[in-house]
């Protein structure tokens, strides 16, 4: 019997191994990639330094696979012109880039980010058509983008998070790496379902290219949440912006800052940078008009040096001032009708819309936006939009409630609405009531929770269960699975045989699903432990056993 029983456990252990997460170090090491290299979605890979992907290479990366960018080294990732990067993630199984420190220790700027570079057209200050991207160092190599190419494809971006990245190497203001950082990317590729979480500078910028993008959201960065310059001319739809009060740049922090080159004022070089963008949800630090917050918080548009962008069936709320018009390139083309805004909804923005040097033709930016014909609404509160929770932050919800202005206004019957890309809707906003898209591949707690927590199942379960976990006996890992019919705050928590608790899972605001945590246990020693699901009056707690 005692043979019996050691060859079950020498069984178990080994099939516990095979199970044991594996950790990469080097495939992503401050080295260059140039032929095809596809990642495991079983591995967990260490990003160190700059890794280059050279063209003709394609860095393929699959769904659920999560990236650690190391501090240190400040990991980021390059794609040049002529590589691609193919990260298709799924709404169940999103491709996570994060920071690799502890939860509670993660911070803006703790890895570098992504940098996308393409053969789209762009705009210089030389009137060069192409440029080395900015944020790299000096002792780094250089990157270039741009061309001729507005049809270029890059790559496919979906499902996608990056949590924590953008800094500045360069010890320059204005010339940062940020979350996600494009360069001359071209409409050829795809960019959906990405969210930038505690950007160290912009979260999304895009230096010139036609890349068009939707469901995108800029969570708590630092500096912009949506910055286009040097001829960007995309089409966006779909974007959620959210600001903390107390994170901002010194620089000046906005929801849009759009310019067409960093020449002022003659900078009139095209392509001109013409952004079209319809169904942005905007929600600024002021939760109500007398909020105080970090000064540097600006306003929810800088729209500056030529730039011809346009925007419509949006919503902008809660920001110090509403916009500022800037220059008179911005003014004149204003008043000639080439940048439009259209059908839009603001809300609690105490200082409204401002102008500086607009010129004599656009003085007066309140008068132009309540232009009848423009359909804009203005209102005093950011409480009569009637969004479900928009200051929520981890238990936020950005859907309209009933009786919400926001469900109604929608227009696309402006021309430059016609591009077949835009979906037509009839709310402003990037969310129609009860249709939440951040649902389950978004995280609003990046700062605490931990990774290794995916939905399995989008469908209302009965009631709450927590499964028996398996294998088990393990070693060192094994799957804990448990269902919720009813959306909320979950921890899951393992405790020893004492009752001390040893590790704590999950504690995070959770849709309904059933959901399936990997645990690993390495740093854990044999024996006997409980965990234990909590979420509103549901408790239940099970027993597993650790056998290395």
């Amino acid at each position: 019997m005692k043979k019996l029983l050691l060859l079950v456990v020498f069984l178990f252990s080994v099939a516990g191994a095979s199970l044991a997460q594996t950790y990469d170090s080097t495939t992503l090491n401050n080295n260059s990639i140039t032929s095809n290299v596809t990642l495991n979605a079983g591995t967990r890979y260490i990003m160190k330094g700059f890794v280059y992907v050279k063209a003709p290479a394609t860095l393929t990366i699959p769904a659920g696979t999560v990236i650690y960018g190391d501090k240190t080294t400040t990991g980021t990732l390059i794609v040049e012109r002529g590589g691609k990067l193919n990260a298709n993630g799924t709404a169940s199984q999103p491709i996570i880039f994060t920071s690799r420190l502890a939860p509670g220790q993660r911070g803006p700027g703790d890895w570098g980010g992504i940098i996308l570079l393409g053969k789209a057209k762009i705009n210089t200050v030389s009137g060069a058509d192409t440029a080395a991207i900015e944020g790299l160092p000096g002792t780094t190599a250089p990157a270039y983008y741009g061309g001729t190419d507005d049809n270029d494809n890059s790559g496919v971006l979906r499902y996608m998070r990056l949590e924590f990245p953008g800094i500045n190497l360069t010890g320059v203001s204005g010339n940062e790496i940020n979350g996600l950082t494009m360069g001359g990317v071209g409409r050829g590729t795809t960019l959906e379902y990405i969210q930038v979480s505690y950007g160290g500078d912009d979260s999304f910028e895009w230096f010139g290219g036609t890349v068009n993008g939707k469901y995108l959201i800029s969570y708590k960065g630092v500096d912009d949440d949506f910055d286009m310059d040097n001829g960007y001319r995309g089409r966006l739809q779909f974007l959620l912006g959210i600001k903390d009060s107390n994170i901002a740049d010194v620089s000046g922090s906005h929801g849009f800052e759009v310019d067409n080159n960093a020449n002022s004022p003659n900078n009139f070089n095209g392509p001109r940078t013409q952004p079209l963008i319809s169904n942005a949800t905007m929600i600024g630090p002021k939760r109500d008009t007398n909020s105080v917050v970090n000064p540097n918080h600006k306003r929810g548009f800088h729209i500056r040096r030529n730039m011809l962008g346009s925007w419509y069936n949006s919503i902008i709320m809660g920001y110090p001032d509403a916009m500022l018009f800037d220059g008179s390139g911005v003014g004149n083309a204003c008043f000639a009708d080439t940048v439009q805004i259209r059908s839009m909804l603001y809300a609690g923005n105490k200082g409204g819309f401002k102008t500086t040097n607009t010129g004599s033709n656009f003085t007066d930016a309140t008068a132009w936006i309540n232009t009848v014909a423009f359909n804009n609404r203005i209102l005093t509160l950011n409480s009569q939009v009637l969004l479900t929770n928009p200051y929520g932050f981890s238990n936020g919800n950005w859907t309209p409630l009933a009786g919400s202005p926001a469900l109604t206004g929608g227009n696309f019957t402006y021309p430059n609405l016609s591009d077949p890309y835009f979906t037509s809707t009839t709310y402003v906003g990037a969310f129609a009531q009860g249709s939440n898209w951040t649902a389950s591949w978004a995280q609003f707690s990046p700062e605490t929770y931990t990774i290794g927590i995916k939905q399995i199942a989008s469908e209302v379960p009965q009631a709450f269960t927590l499964k028996q976990n398996y294998p088990n006996p393990f070693n060192p890992s094994t799957k804990i699975n448990f269902a919720l019919p009813k959306a909320g705050i979950v921890t899951l928590k393992v405790y020893d045989i004492t009752g001390k608790e040893v590790a704590n899972l999950v504690n995070q605001n959770l849709s309904v699903g059933t959901y399936e945590y990997d645990f690993n246990a390495s740093n854990l020693t044999s024996g006997i432990y409980f965990y234990t699901l909590k979420t509103g009056n549901f408790t239940e707690t099970k027993k597993m056993m650790l056998v290395k």
